[in-house]
């Protein structure tokens, strides 16, 4: 049987291997000047870094997750129909988001120890969801974020948001059609008895919700806000809003992010029911649509003040976003812009005679030694198949290693574009050509 790729991941060839160096390329260019570093961590973690970080209840955790044995482990697990004698370091999963794995990290390594600087990191990394594939939603996807430990001022949830923005205008975006929706969780001094508000207003109209949303009126009952069902979410224009059960800090902290992107110019719309779908966000939360590309979000974060202690750390507070490639590729597609480059051009050094493959071999090395890409041929092509190939690769220049202007102690230079040819000097050939 012909091997073929899993069901939801992609191989990313070309100009989509090119767009997506572009958006790292863009990442680093942007969070660079605000301090922050990259960081990878793997994309294997023990089981408890998710559930503790993201949530037991999410839908990450319970039904999206890729859980990871071993064969004996596998075998283990299927004759004891449970995974609960394992211990916990062979209780692994794919990494399904990389908020988890840096705070992990940062509490691991002792990054932000006491009275030290904030710790600022970014990352571009694969991640892990089995969700059902379908347009912009892989279950090999690829993210870029930022994540930003030991900072409880409003001034870095704004800044976080201005980097975001400022992120997709590089990559050439319309800004005109981004939508950016803003709310605040509160956080566990005023959110349980939100949470519970909820809930209860959830179980008053039980016979009007779905059978998922009866059930996150126990496990999660914020999540019943983004549900997919239409009727749902029109009963849940009725719900009682978080922005009326804030306590005075979390108001403060609000207002006051909001100050800070009045500031900056940065236009937003408050979103009352915007919630994000992990258990780890408190206090500001914020996404960004485009809204005629239809693709939903294609990037989105918050505050996290309480993540590093479920991960095992001191308190530390925390914030950051994430924001999806394929999904920005699609909208920027939408918008008439690709994010993908034409492959560079490159210098072709071609042989009039296969005894003249040593010297070919000679100048190709002392091309890109000095940067040149530079390609040749290894097929024992003609002179006039190896122009073909040329053509076919996108060569700027071609250079043609004869026998008598070899001799001679020449080359010959072809301008692809114009046709145009010149003998040059074989010893400074190299320097001749990187310098066109």
């Amino acid at each position: 049987m012909q091997a073929q790729r899993a069901e939801g991941t992609k191989d990313l060839i070309g100009r989509e291997m090119r767009a997506w160096q572009k958006m790292q390329a863009v990442a680093a260019e942007v969070f660079g000047p605000y301090g922050f570093d990259a960081i990878e961590t793997p994309a294997i973690e023990q089981l408890d870094v998710f559930v503790h970080g993201i949530g037991q209840s999410t839908d990450v955790v319970r039904k999206e997750m890729f859980r990871v044995f071993s064969g004996a482990n596998f075998a283990r697990v299927l004759e004891e129909g449970t995974d609960a004698k394992l211990k916990a370091k062979q209780r692994l999963a794919l990494r399904p988001e990389g908020t988890a794995g840096v705070v992990r990290s940062v509490v691991e390594n002792n990054l932000v120890p006491q009275g030290s600087a904030p710790f600022k990191a970014w990352y571009a990394e694969a991640m892990f969801r089995g969700e059902r594939p379908q347009k912009g939603r892989l279950r090999q996807f690829h993210q870029v974020g930022i994540e930003w430990l030991g900072a409880p001022d409003a001034a870095a949830d704004a800044e976080c948001i201005i980097m975001l923005m400022e992120f997709f205008k590089r990559l050439g975006f319309d800004m005109s059609r981004l939508r950016l929706l803003i709310n605040s969780m509160g956080d566990p001094a005023c959110r349980p008895a939100y949470r519970d508000s909820v809930r209860a207003f959830i179980l008053d109209h039980a016979d009007e919700m779905c059978d998922e949303c009866r059930e996150r009126a126990e496990l999660n009952p914020l999540r019943a806000f983004d549900c997919k069902n239409d009727h749902c979410r029109e009963v849940m224009k009725g719900a009682p809003l978080m922005g009326d059960s804030l306590c005075d800090e979390c108001a403060e902290h609000y207002a006051a992010v909001k100050r800070y992107l009045d500031a900056a110019g940065i236009e937003y719309v408050e979103d009352p029911t915007l919630v994000r779908g992990l258990d780890y966000y408190t206090r500001t939360v914020f996404e960004v649509e485009v809204p005629d590309a239809g693709v939903g979000s294609i990037g989105g974060g918050g505050r996290y003040d309480g993540l590093v202690e479920l991960e095992g750390g001191k308190p530390t507070p925390g914030v950051g976003f994430a924001v999806g490639f394929e999904r920005i590729a699609l909208a920027l597609e939408a918008q008439g812009v690709d994010l993908g480059e034409d492959a560079p051009a490159c210098v072709y050094v071609a042989n009039a005679g296969a005894d003249l493959r040593g010297e070919v071999f000679l100048l190709a090395h002392e091309l890109r030694a000095a940067g040149v890409r530079t390609e040749c041929d290894y097929q024992g092509k003609s002179l006039k198949a190896q122009f073909k190939q040329a053509d076919k690769l996108g060569a700027s220049h071609i250079v043609i290693i004869g026998g008598d202007e070899l001799a001679a102690g020449k080359v010959k230079l072809r301008n692809m574009a114009t046709h145009d040819e010149s003998l040059i000097d074989r010893a400074t050939a190299a320097e001749v050509i990187a310098a066109l």
